[in-house]
């Protein structure tokens, strides 16, 4: 007995060529319903984690689902709560406010990014007042102090400053954190 090398289907559709016999149009089963295609995307996007409307519709976009399909089921997506923009944007900005320690302007760009209304963005975003933004500040240069213990002053400023700066923090608000806490440790 020989080797079988490559695909099985490849072969037998090239012999029945070759033999004369027409395809079986019945073979590949029916026409796929793109509505339930577009569904079952929909869902597995759903699955793990919640998802914006704008990723959602970018992903059925990727699938090649028609733009009025898409809206349509978006649509009805949206009215029996499945896709709720205004309750994502908040969990986003409450949990990457404190697990990330991330100010209003970085998560006012992460939602930007995520597609998310400008006026549900501001809505989300009022959850973080200046108060908390500024406690969260000075809990993430108490975590990296002691990166910077022994440093010079100059130097281990720029470095915390840096820190908060790529965390979305005001220069003002940096800085001001910055000095206060490095006024209670040693440095030259």
């Amino acid at each position: 007995m020989g080797v079988v090398c490559g695909d099985v289907a490849a072969g037998v559709a090239a012999w029945t060529r070759e033999a004369g016999v027409p395809p079986d149009p019945g073979a590949e089963g029916p026409p796929a319903d793109q509505e339930a295609v577009a569904r079952k995307i929909l869902l597995d996007q759903l699955t793990g984690r919640a998802r914006t409307r704008h990723q959602l519709a970018e992903k059925l976009a990727q699938k090649n689902v028609p733009d009025e399909l898409a809206t349509r089921l978006l649509d009805r997506f949206e009215e029996v709560g499945l896709v709720d923009d205004a309750a994502f944007a908040r969990e986003w900005v409450q949990q990457r406010s404190s697990g990330r320690g991330l100010a209003r302007r970085a998560l006012a760009h992460e939602l930007q990014r995520l597609g998310i209304d400008d006026e549900i963005a501001r809505e989300a975003l009022d959850q973080v007042d200046g108060d908390d933004e500024r406690e969260l500040a000075r809990e993430l240069v108490r975590r990296k102090l002691k990166s910077v213990a022994g440093l010079e002053t100059d130097k281990a400023t720029r470095r915390l400053v840096g820190i908060l700066a790529r965390k979305g923090h005001s220069p003002g608000v940096a800085y001001a954190v910055v000095k206060e806490e490095l006024a209670g440790l040693d440095v030259r």
